[in-house]
């Protein structure tokens, strides 16, 4: 499969990727934790049905430390018990976050409230902003067709 457009080639895709991994950088610093936001980023990607991001967050997660156990479970993350409450909370933001089509009103009170049991201010800002920049990053990969899945090196992107 060949891409529909090379990202590189463009120069306003080209300035538009400098802000989007500043984006992502921003996002890295936060207090949220690391491991979290991975498994937020692949949960994301995974119902987005982006391949280049479900490669890229799976060996960022697993070079940080994640288990292939939990890795390969994040899909059916609510029958798993391999993931603390915290997780479950933000695993289940993301997915009301991300399928807001589905979920007429959004994100429901109940999950709202559940993460926020968790998360500070600051770290549900993450989260949030962590969602939407995803769901943004899988749209323009899946609309352009991006054929690099697989070929990702944990750390490639800075």
């Amino acid at each position: 499969m060949d891409a529909r457009l090379n990202y590189l080639s463009s120069p306003i895709a080209g300035k538009a990727a400098k802000q989007f991994m500043a984006v992502g950088r921003t996002l890295k610093g936060s207090a949220l934790p690391a491991l979290t936001q991975e498994l937020v980023a692949l949960r994301v990607s995974q119902i987005n049905g982006c391949a280049i991001c479900i490669d890229m967050h799976t060996k960022e997660a697993g070079a940080a430390g994640e288990t292939s156990v939990r890795l390969n479970l994040v899909a059916a993350w609510r029958e798993a018990t391999v993931f603390t409450e915290a997780e479950r909370a933000a695993l289940e933001l993301a997915e009301e976050g991300t399928r807001v089509a589905d979920a007429a009103g959004g994100v429901s009170d109940e999950v709202w409230a559940h993460a926020a049991k968790h998360y500070d201010d600051e770290q549900l800002t993450t989260l949030v902003i962590l969602v939407s920049f995803m769901n943004s990053v899988n749209r323009l990969n899946i609309i352009t067709r991006q054929p690099c899945a697989g070929d990702y090196e944990p750390g490639m992107f800075g």
